[in-house]
C-alpha cells in the first residue's frame, strides 16, 4: 500500500526508511554538538543566533541532499542547476566560523552517505580539537596587563622617577606615546605594562597619584590581543 510513497521517486534503489531516519537524526545530533561548542567557546564580537541555528540545520540539509542524490548522476546535475539559480551569499566575520561551517557540511555528507561510524568519530574528533584550542587559548598573545595614560608636569630629566616606579611594579614597561602638551607644561604619556602581580595594580595607581608632577591619570586593563 505504501509502494507509491517509497518507490514513487523512481530512484536507483528503494528508499530505506530506517537508514534515512538514522541519517537525519545523527546529522541533527552532530550539528547540535558543534553548535553547543560554538556557543560555549565563541569569544569574538560577531556572535549571531541565526548562524548558530544554521550550524544545526545545515548538516541535516546536507544529509538530506546526499540521500536525494543516492549515486544518481542525473539528479546530481539537476541539483547543481538549482543551486546555480539560487545564490547564497554571506560574509563570515570570524575566520573560525568557516571551520564550523565546513565541519557541519562534512558531517552531514558522512551521515547522508551512510558512513555513520565516520560521522560519529569525526564529530568526536572535531569537538575535541575545538575544545582543546579553546581551553588552551591557543593563538592568543598576552603581552600587557595595564594601559596607563598620565600627564607629567615636570621636565623630561625628572621623568626617571616615573620610570623607576613603573619598573618596580612591572616586568615589562613600554612607553607607546610621549607628546608635549600645548595647554599645560610637561608631557602626555601613555604606557603599556606587564605587571609583576596584576592583582596589585591599585597599589601602583595610588603611588602614581601621590607622586608630585603626575596628573590626569587614567588606566585600562589590557585584554588579550585579538585580530580586528
Amino acid at each position: 500500500m505504501t509502494d507509491w510513497l517509497l518507490h514513487g521517486d523512481y530512484a536507483s534503489s528503494p528508499l530505506n526508511v530506517p537508514i534515512l531516519v538514522l541519517a537525519l537524526l545523527l546529522s541533527f545530533v552532530c550539528g547540535q554538538a558543534i553548535a553547543w561548542v560554538y556557543m560555549a567557546t565563541h569569544s569574538g564580537l560577531s556572535y549571531s543566533r541565526s548562524f548558530t541555528n544554521s550550524l544545526v540545520l545545515m548538516p541535516v540539509l546536507v544529509s538530506l541532499v546526499m540521500q536525494v542524490l543516492n549515486n544518481n548522476l542525473v539528479t546530481a546535475f539537476g541539483l547543481m542547476a538549482v543551486f546555480a539559480i539560487v545564490r547564497f551569499r554571506n560574509i563570515l566575520r570570524d575566520t573560525l566560523d568557516t571551520g564550523y561551517v565546513l565541519a557541519v557540511i562534512v558531517l552531514g555528507m558522512a551521515c547522508g552517505t551512510g558512513k555513520f561510524a565516520t560521522a560519529v568519530l569525526g564529530c568526536a574528533t572535531v569537538l575535541g580539537v575545538l575544545l582543546a584550542l579553546w581551553y588552551m587559548s591557543f593563538g592568543s598573545r598576552h603581552r600587557f596587563d595595564l594601559i596607563l595614560n598620565l600627564h607629567w608636569g615636570k621636565t623630561s630629566d625628572e621623568l626617571a622617577y616615573v620610570q623607576q616606579l613603573l619598573e618596580r611594579h612591572s616586568l615589562r614597561t613600554y612607553c607607546t606615546s610621549q607628546r608635549s602638551s600645548t595647554m599645560h607644561e610637561g608631557f602626555d604619556l601613555s604606557y603599556r605594562l606587564l605587571l609583576r602581580d596584576p592583582n596589585r595594580s591599585e597599589e601602583l595607581l595610588e603611588e602614581l597619584r601621590e607622586l608630585e608632577g603626575v596628573s590626569r591619570l587614567t588606566s585600562m586593563k589590557a585584554e588579550n590581543e585579538s585580530e580586528v
